[in-house]
C-alpha cells in the first residue's frame, strides 16, 4: 500500500509541476525519394501539444499537414503535370534541449494518413534539429512517409510557442 501511495504521490507532484503548451508553425521542404520524381516542393503546417515530463525532455502529441506539388513534364506534343497530394501526420513527439544550449532534437513517429483517393498512408517519422528562442523555434528536419514507396522531404519551418 505504501508504494501504491508513493508512486500516486511522484504522478500527482510531477504533472503539477508539468509546463504544458501548444506550438504552431509551418514549413517548407524540397521533396526527395518518389515523391523527388513527381513533387517539386512542399509546403505544410505543424501543431503539436507537448508536456515536460523530464528537465530537459518534452512528450507530446502531433499533427499537421504537408501539401506536395505536382511537377510539369515536357512531352512530346506538349506536357503534362503531376498530381498534387499531401499527408496528415497523428503521431508521438519527443523533444531534447541541450542544458545551458539553444539547441534540442527532436522526433515525431506515428502515422501518416495520405490525402489522395489512390494513396495509402503509412509510417510517418520526422527527425529534426532545432535552435530556441523564448517564443518558437527554428527547425532543420526530414519529413518521411515509409510504404511500398518513400515519400519525404528535407524541411525548414518554424514553430511559435503558445502558452
Amino acid at each position: 500500500m505504501k508504494k501504491l501511495l508513493m508512486i500516486a504521490a511522484m504522478a500527482v507532484f510531477g504533472f503539477s509541476n508539468a509546463q504544458e503548451g501548444f506550438k504552431i508553425g509551418a514549413h517548407i521542404g524540397i521533396p526527395v525519394g518518389d515523391a523527388g520524381d513527381v513533387s517539386s516542393f512542399t509546403l505544410g503546417l505543424d501543431g503539436a501539444y507537448m508536456w515536460n515530463v523530464a528537465p530537459s525532455f518534452d512528450l507530446g502529441v502531433a499533427t499537421g499537414y504537408s501539401h506536395f506539388f505536382g511537377k510539369s513534364f515536357d512531352v512530346p506534343g506538349g506536357s503534362i503535370k503531376a498530381d498534387d497530394f499531401g499527408f496528415i501526420p497523428l503521431a508521438v513527439a519527443g523533444k531534447y534541449r541541450f542544458s545551458g544550449s539553444p539547441v534540442s532534437l527532436g522526433l515525431d513517429l506515428g502515422y501518416g494518413f495520405a490525402t489522395k483517393n489512390n494513396m495509402d498512408g503509412g509510417f510517418y517519422f520526422q527527425p529534426k534539429v532545432a535552435y530556441n528562442f523564448s517564443q518558437g523555434e527554428l527547425y532543420l528536419g526530414y519529413q518521411g512517409v515509409s510504404n511500398d514507396y518513400s515519400v519525404g522531404a528535407v524541411s525548414l519551418g518554424y514553430n511559435f510557442f503558445l502558452k
